[in-house]
């Protein structure tokens, strides 16, 4: 069942607009972050290629947070997402303990019943200036203040996230785990950064190149975090300069310099997380990150920047949910899209009233 939390909203929101932090803006001619596909990721000295499960385990249980709206977009991907976590949260290696769909649009929908969900307030109108994600931070204020959380680590995930097998808490005390984003460069937008995290906090490089997305972090941790997060993203976006440079990684950035400014570090794993079709195994990772088009021909070629002869888009499916059975890719396709593919059928093949 789902609940719905109790707490004095124009207050905490007149505050937290107070709270914005500000700084001295400095003028900086960095070119914002580029809109298009990535190709291969850039690696760090720091990053971890893969991920070690030891074979005597002590079981360090996160619970798994998902934002999400009400509309029909969110609303398929939260199920499919909700599906594979029921369907490896007991299998052996995994420390998945509780799950919470946060919704920030404000009211209870038709899923309360079937994943058990937060119903967050929303910014109020105008605020997030059409850049939803901003309610994100928000969202996560206030289910931290007010839901009862047993695990003592959080995993921040996302609807579009398929669990590949069960994930372990790579997550060690003050220390989080985070994936690497190559499009997340700290040192290249160092002068806009620093409005936001001053030298007195120390080096650029404390800003790790993450998101909030997906991170295992300590729950005391991300209590300090997250009003931190929500006043930062705030006052990125209504900073021109800032807007303009990160557009719409911006909320990325956001978390990223607040978990520096907490002095919470994180230890970067690559496997992580995949995004096809750019990856093109899944072997080695937890999550597949479903954000990018996978357009081929029927010969399996990737077909760059057009509508593909065979293609999986999320964004084809905004006011209705994919058909149960979709077609499977043609051969030569990355085993990643055929996995991708093939995990969202058996998912809507399961779901009841799935097309309803």
């Amino acid at each position: 069942m789902g609940f719905r939390g109790k707490y004095f909203f124009p207050i905490l929101m007149t505050l937290s607009l107070f709270l914005i932090i500000r700084y001295n803006y400095i003028v900086s001619g960095d070119p914002p972050l580029r809109q298009d596909l990535p190709g291969r990721q850039s690696s760090r000295d720091d990053v971890i290629s893969s991920v070690k499960t030891p074979s005597k385990r002590t079981k360090r249980l996160f619970h798994t947070a998902v934002t999400a709206t009400d509309s029909v977009y969110s609303t398929w991907q939260c199920r499919i997402m909700y599906y594979w976590y029921n369907r490896f949260k007991d299998e052996p290696g995994s420390d998945m303990g509780g799950y919470t769909r946060i919704l920030h649009s404000g009211r209870p929908d038709g899923l309360m019943d079937e994943i058990p969900t937060f119903v967050a307030e929303p910014l109020p109108s105008g605020v997030d200036q059409g850049y939803v994600v901003l309610n994100r931070p928000w969202a996560f204020v206030q289910w931290l203040q007010q839901a009862h959380i047993e695990e003592d680590y959080i995993l921040m995930a996302e609807p579009d996230h398929i669990i590949v097998k069960p994930i372990p808490n790579l997550a060690r005390g003050n220390l989080g785990a985070a994936f690497p984003f190559f499009y997340i460069e700290p040192k290249k937008y160092e002068s806009v950064l620093r409005k936001f995290f001053p030298k007195q906090n120390g080096p650029i490089s404390r800003i790790d190149p993450i998101g909030n997305s997906p991170v295992i972090v300590s729950k005391n941790a991300l209590k300090k975090i997250a009003p931190t997060w929500m006043n930062v993203s705030l006052a990125m976006k209504n900073d021109p300069q800032t807007d303009k440079a990160f557009g719409w990684v911006l909320e990325m950035y956001a978390y990223a310099v607040s978990s520096a400014l907490h002095g919470i570090s994180n230890s970067l794993h690559k496997d992580f997380m995949i995004q096809p079709p750019w990856d093109t195994e899944t072997k080695k990772t937890y999550i597949i990150h479903y954000t990018y088009g996978c357009d081929f021909d029927m010969k399996g070629n990737t077909m760059y920047g057009k509508i593909g002869e065979w293609r999986f888009d999320k964004r084809s499916y905004g006011d209705k949910p994919p058909p149960r059975n979709l077609t499977l890719p043609p051969q030569g396709v990355p085993e990643s899209v055929v996995t991708l593919v093939t995990m969202i059928n058996e998912a809507t093949a399961n779901i009841p009233n799935w097309e309803s």
